[in-house]
């Protein structure tokens, strides 16, 4: 069946080729000689065709060392011919293709300023407001000078909390260049902090995404990689330090290289960490009629140390003029990590008296290695049809070795017993996927494209918990809390989608089906869960522009969001005796229904007015046992989840050095859900206000500095209340050597007020986490670029929807 699949892909698409090249057979050529005054040869000038209609890009080369140029492959029509060359003034001519045209000599002329020293010009960033979309322009602003995270922490709408990427209460889906980026939070957090920005030419924030992004990719956040058309090389060396409550530093190294043929580009950066968090938590005991009967308070110190290696390859090889093959591979190694957990506890009753408490020392050690790589064939028809045939592969092993030692102690706080156990947990995962996607232009105004995809996942998994005799040192599997877990997912997934604009209306239709089969089976349970839907996603976007300065549209998308692996694996995982985080093989997908009404005025503000349904929200939350005193960390399906606001959003410019980003956004976010044992209905009004900017000092324009703060009032967090939290930076950014170096200097958490205090207290549940978080950080970072720095990279991510799901152990 595989062989006859792949053989039919095969003949679709050379029928495709064939058929297409028949029908638009007729093609010229192009040539030319570029000279200067002294009728000397220029070489690797770079030759632009671009169409005089739109101006939009056709081919690019350079010319060589004789001064000549080529295009082949070109359709009868008028172009655009455009010459450049560093000292030299632009030569532009339009042309009218009808035949094959040689230009005998094109004499480029001498520029007298631009032959002195070469300054880079930047500009400010801008913001563009679309139905579906935020674009966020950076290209030659002072922004790319910094790394990836960086430009993302400058991003209308994009919050960096703690190491995770948020867009208001939600978590995006990254992609670079439409390719998701396929790692867990960490190794993502870690790529994009050491990923230069100077590549990079926009940030979208899409809230509605296309029928061609995954049925899970509710919000995407796609980085936008410049595009290049000048040979040769370039490479950087970086170099950041961080002090925070422990040091912390990377390095790397980024090389890239174009010819006329191929596009290489090769990055590795290494990371070590030493990273300190705190918590004081209470858990309050109830009795039969929720009275405090006991309180619990954990002093709870969290250390961790790790080492990251990180390499990403990109490797474009042009077959043809119309046809391109592609790798990518993106490979994270965690060779060391240790998670060390220093735990306190103290039990006290209802009127303070000490009852007893314990201590646990929890020493984890892991090692993670993930890969994954894309091969994609790209070809393009004359008719600008596209078609793209993708396959993937991502091999990703985790595993940990943990040992838990804890002592208890009586009322009098003298020593009562001890107890010792170790737990060795592995999880692998495989992910075979195949893509095939057909875009095709309707005409000026109007397209459409389709695709179909499969993909497999297959993760193996195991737990095994052995209790140590403290007097002899043996050691006895626990085989209540030891398991092995095999999970199956298969997605199979097509998708339609059609776009047009008229002199004021725009309209963007689009349909995804999928179909998901999944089997779980637990082994030492002795349980099997199975799972089989097919589910349809339409999305809409229409947009009205009554004039320059005013507009309205509104969309609407459904989505789901899927479980990840490890939340699904059914194994109980313990941090301590009565602190413990286990799976659930029960949890089901869930659904998001998301509606926005808008308007942008005079472009400049957008007003936006939305609502979302999730049913079955996936959340973990910590349930507690109050006969048992165990504390579980479980995720669960909630019954229903509204948000509904409103948002408000401006970008301008104060002077030519100063701009300023703002938006205030007020929602409401509902959660109900019934437990059992009763029906749970929590709301929260939160305020959610951004205040960055930008400012550009000396002649130059060579110093570069930000100052944001981001405001989050009290919101609602899988049942749990998170009290006020203030997120502030201020970062400078000084260009050296002819723009070549950056000497860059950032402080983090300026007011120490991004500390997360947690409420929890619905039914017989009442606790609260009070964690102090590493935050408060100052860090020094150096770059210096070699090469031909003009060069853009061909920088991407990869786009499998399942390898976000990836997730892992606490």
């Amino acid at each position: 069946m595989k062989m006859h699949t792949n053989l039919l892909i095969r003949l679709i698409y050379f029928s495709l080729i064939f058929s297409f090249n028949w029908v638009f057979a007729q093609e010229y050529s192009l040539s030319g000689n570029v000279f200067d005054v002294d009728n000397q040869p220029v070489s690797f000038a770079n030759v632009v065709l671009l169409k005089q209609s739109d101006a939009s890009f056709v081919a690019g080369t350079i010319t060589d060392h004789k001064g000549l140029f080529e295009f082949k492959n070109i359709t009868k029509d008028k172009y655009i011919l455009n010459i450049s060359f560093i000292g030299f003034k632009s030569e532009v001519i339009e042309i009218d293709i009808t035949e094959d045209l040689v230009i005998e000599a094109l004499t480029l002329q001498e520029d007298a300023e631009s032959l002195s020293e070469v300054n880079l010009i930047y500009k400010r960033p801008t913001v563009q407001k679309l139905p579906d979309r935020l674009t966020f322009n950076i290209a030659n602003t002072p922004l790319v000078e910094g790394n990836i995270l960086q430009v993302l922490k400058s991003t209308p709408g994009v919050l960096v909390m703690d190491g995770n990427i948020m867009i208001k209460s939600s978590s995006p889906t990254v992609y670079i260049n439409n390719r998701k980026v396929q790692l867990t939070n960490r190794e993502l957090a870690q790529l994009l902090e050491n990923s230069s920005a100077n590549s990079v030419k926009s940030i979208e924030v899409i809230t509605n995404p296309s029928a061609r992004y995954d049925a899970d990719s509710g919000v995407v956040l796609n980085i936008v990689m410049a595009k290049n058309l000048v040979t040769g090389y370039r490479g950087d060396v970086f170099n950041n330090f961080t002090q925070g409550v422990f040091p912390r530093y990377n390095f790397g190294t980024g090389h890239f290289f174009k010819s006329d043929k191929i596009n290489l580009n090769l990055n590795y950066s290494y990371t070590g960490n030493k990273i300190d968090r705190r918590n004081d938590d209470f858990v309050n005991f109830l009795d039969a009629n929720n009275n405090v009967e006991e309180q619990w308070r954990s002093l709870i110190d969290r250390t961790t140390w790790s080492e990251n290696h990180n390499i990403n390859l990109n490797f474009d090889y042009y077959l043809t003029e119309k046809s391109t093959l592609s790798l990518t591979s993106t490979a994270s190694v965690m060779p060391y990590f240790k998670y060390k957990i220093n735990n306190n506890t103290s039990i006290r009753d209802n009127t303070n008296n000490f009852l007893g408490g314990f201590t646990a020392n929890n020493l984890s050690r892991d090692d993670r290695f993930n890969i994954g790589t894309d091969v994609d064939l790209k070809h393009n028809f004359e008719n600008d049809a596209q078609l793209t045939l993708n396959a993937h592969y991502t091999n990703y092993d985790y595993s940990r070795n943990q040992n838990v030692f804890s002592e208890f102690f009586d009322a009098n706080n003298d020593f009562d017993r001890a107890s010792e156990f170790r737990t060795l947990a592995n999880q692998n995962t495989e992910i075979i996927s195949s893509q095939v996607d057909y875009e095709l232009p309707l005409s000026e105004t109007a397209s459409f494209e389709t695709g179909v995809k499969f993909s497999n996942v297959q993760t193996n998994s195991g737990l095994a918990q052995f209790d140590r005799d403290l007097s002899t040192g043996d050691e006895t599997l626990n085989t209540q809390n030891s398991d092995d877990f095999d999970y199956d997912e298969k997605v199979y997934a097509a998708y339609a989608n059609y776009s047009k604009s008229w002199e004021k209306w725009s309209l963007n239709l689009g349909l995804r089906v999928e179909q998901t089969n999944i089997e779980g089976i637990s082994d030492f349970g002795n349980t099997t869960n199975t799972q089989n839907y097919f589910e349809w996603f339409p999305n809409y976007s229409i947009q009205y522009d009554a004039s320059d300065n005013f507009s309205i549209y509104t969309n609407y998308k459904r989505s789901l969001q899927r479980p990840s692996y490890t939340n699904l694996n059914p194994f109980r995982f313990f941090l301590n005796e009565n602190y413990e985080v286990t799976g659930n093989p029960n949890l089901l997908p869930a659904f998001k229904n998301h509606f926005v009404i808008g308007t942008t005025l005079f472009g400049l503000f957008t007003v936006e007015a939305y609502y979302i349904r999730y049913d079955g929200n996936i959340v973990e939350l910590p349930r507690q046992d109050n006969a048992t005193n165990i504390i579980s960390f479980v995720p669960v399906n909630l019954d229903e989840t509204v948000d509904f606001g409103f948002d408000f959003l401006t970008y301008f410019n104060v002077t030519d050095r100063w701009s300023i980003y703002f938006v205030n956004s007020i929602f409401n976010m509902r959660e109900s859900t019934n437990f059992g044992d009763g029906f749970v209905d929590i709301n929260q009004w939160t305020n959610y206000t951004v205040l960055s900017n930008d400012f550009t000092f000396l002649k130059d324009d060579s110093l570069s500095v930000n100052f944001a703060v981001s405001l989050i009032t009290t919101d609602l967090q899988g049942l749990r209340l998170v009290e006020e939290r203030l997120f502030s930076s201020l970062s400078f950014s000084k260009t050296l050597f002819k723009k070549k170096a950056i000497l860059s200097l950032t402080f983090e958490d300026l007011f120490n007020y991004q500390n997360q205090f947690t409420t929890t207290q619905y039914l017989n549940q009442f606790n609260q986490d009070n964690t102090l978080l590493d935050s408060r950080t100052v860090t020094l970072g150096f770059r210096y670029k070699f090469g031909n720095t003009g060069l853009q990279t061909n920088e991407r991510g990869m786009s499998k929807d399942e390898r976000d799901r990836i997730k892992d152990f606490n």
